[in-house]
């Protein structure tokens, strides 16, 4: 199971909850997963066929409104598959801002241009930390509905504390650049 690809496993993860279809995973995956984890449409169509292919899910036609869709779910082989992984140690967890590669580079820019990159990383968040905090309040809600929700609640705090720190990290990374100049 080393080698196993991650898309597998958040897909079979998605549809351990309920059955899909590839356009509804993408959109999980751009709201629900965005603060942790992504995937293009080029990677999981094809890890959906794979996991078709190793039994790991089923595919289904549904014909609903004259549009065919392919509806996903996961098989018993898949729920053990994903369950085998869940009690692997975790292989590597990583950080990927393309804003701080740009400013651990700064110094061949002007302070203005780096200080417009650290705006723009603070807007982002700043839009995006209602939402996590919304998710919170919902989520604090129904903690008894379904057991998945104290998961779902305890991955959205991490982010809102996270988020909270970014926002710390700005007016940091800021007033130093304003300090010290360039």
């Amino acid at each position: 199971m080393a080698n196993e690809k991650k898309i597998d496993c958040v897909i079979l993860g998605l549809l351990s909850h309920e059955e899909l279809t590839g356009y509804e995973i993408k959109k999980r995956m751009d709201t629900t997963l965005k603060y942790f984890w992504s995937a293009s449409y080029g990677s999981i169509y094809p890890a959906l066929s794979d996991l078709v292919n190793r039994g790991l899910a089923t595919k289904r036609e549904d014909s609903e409104n004259k549009r065919n869709k392919r509806i996903y779910t996961i098989t018993d082989e898949g729920r053990s598959y994903l369950k085998k992984w869940l009690t692997l140690p975790v292989e590597k967890d990583e950080l990927r801002y393309e804003t701080l590669l740009k400013i651990f580079f700064g110094n061949e820019q002007d302070t203005k241009q780096i200080l417009s990159h650290i705006n723009a990383f603070e807007e982002k968040i700043k839009k995006e930390l209602p939402y996590l905090l919304e998710a919170e309040k919902v989520l604090k809600t129904c903690l008894d509905d379904a057991g998945a929700h104290k998961y779902y609640l305890i991955t959205v705090e991490f982010g809102i504390k996270t988020y909270h720190t970014y926002l710390g990290w700005c007016e940091e990374a800021k007033k130093l650049l304003l300090d010290y100049g360039a």
